[in-house]
């Protein structure tokens, strides 16, 4: 019972992780995570 659940809750979180990234996707970011993804040229190489 206790695998049942555990494998439950890791597919959840890859569920939900992929919806996560096919969103930012869909919104144009190209370096998800990144502060400067939705105005970089897709490097996410900045340095201050």
């Amino acid at each position: 019972m206790t695998n049942i659940i555990i494998v439950l809750v890791l597919i959840a979180i890859v569920a939900l992780a992929t919806c996560y990234i096919c969103k930012e996707k869909r919104r144009g970011s190209k370096c998800i995570g990144c502060p400067y993804s939705k105005s970089c040229n897709g490097g996410c190489r900045k340095e201050e």
